[in-house]
């Protein structure tokens, strides 16, 4: 179905792999289309409880754009590939679902902009993060110079984006860019491990857990903590939520439904 990447579904657990190793999951134009069309089928999807985003191969997650293809648009076409490739970042980031970016190997350019739209990014011992594009003439067109800012700081992040330097999965940590570093051989094991901490609790709470955080970001705290309040009154409208709190007081597991 898919020449560029490979979709299945594990049980409830979504795995998409952006699979293009002879030249490192490099992102084109057809990978991205994709990409977008998984997506739409992952959000109209009731058995998905989760998606793993990972890359084929070890050596790279995503290795960044597809230069050679990239090298000759013109300017209008270079906004409108910036638009295409930030419009499919934000279906993965506006998932109902919980995503979580599996690192393998490189995250460069599109491939560091593709993790940070994952909710949750575990990185492999051996991947390696950068923004380059300055030292190819451009600037980082798919979210890089607001995700990054906004994860790790606004002065790391103009560091990585003005000298376009590696860094290596413990540095990604230290400065919060990554959740978690295991070894390679562990990674999907240790992604595995992350979605069944968050799919043990209540489907409909994690969704708009997500929802209340993405929303509230980008608002002024009165006008979030207002929009946290109108979502926790939600909760109470839920089956969910009755079977949680019954469960706690009968001291006994609770069996959500995701209703």
């Amino acid at each position: 179905m898919y020449n560029n990447i490979t979709f299945v579904n594990e049980d409830g657990i979504g795995i998409l792999t952006i699979n293009r190793p002879k030249v490192l999951n490099a992102l084109n134009q057809a990978t991205m289309l994709e990409i977008e069309q998984v997506l739409t089928d992952i959000k109209a999807d009731d058995t998905l409880k989760a998606l793993i985003i990972t890359g084929a191969g070890e050596k790279s997650f995503v290795a960044g754009a597809d230069i050679a293809e990239m090298s000759s648009l013109s300017a209008i076409e270079g906004r409108a590939w910036a638009q295409l490739s930030q419009a499919v970042f934000a279906k993965i980031e506006n998932l109902p679902l919980p995503v979580i970016g599996a690192i393998n190997g490189f995250a460069l350019g599109g491939g560091c902009e593709l993790a940070m739209a994952c909710d949750i990014r575990i990185a492999a011992v051996n991947a390696k993060f950068a923004q380059p594009e300055v030292s190819l003439g451009i600037t980082a067109g798919f979210g890089g110079t607001q995700r990054l800012p906004r994860l790790v700081g606004k002065g790391r992040a103009k560091e990585m984006l003005f000298t376009g330097a590696m860094i290596d999965a413990a540095e990604a940590y230290r400065i919060g860019l990554v959740n978690e570093v295991v070894e390679a051989e562990q990674l999907m094991e240790a992604a595995h491990k992350m979605v069944a901490k968050i799919t043990k609790n209540a489907p409909l709470a994690v969704r708009l857990t997500k929802d209340a955080v993405n929303t509230g970001i980008e608002l002024d705290l009165t006008s979030a903590i207002a929009y946290e309040a109108e979502v926790f009154g939600l909760c109470f409208a839920t089956e969910d939520q009755k079977e949680g709190m019954a469960a706690f007081l009968g001291k006994r597991n609770a069996e959500f439904k995701a209703k």
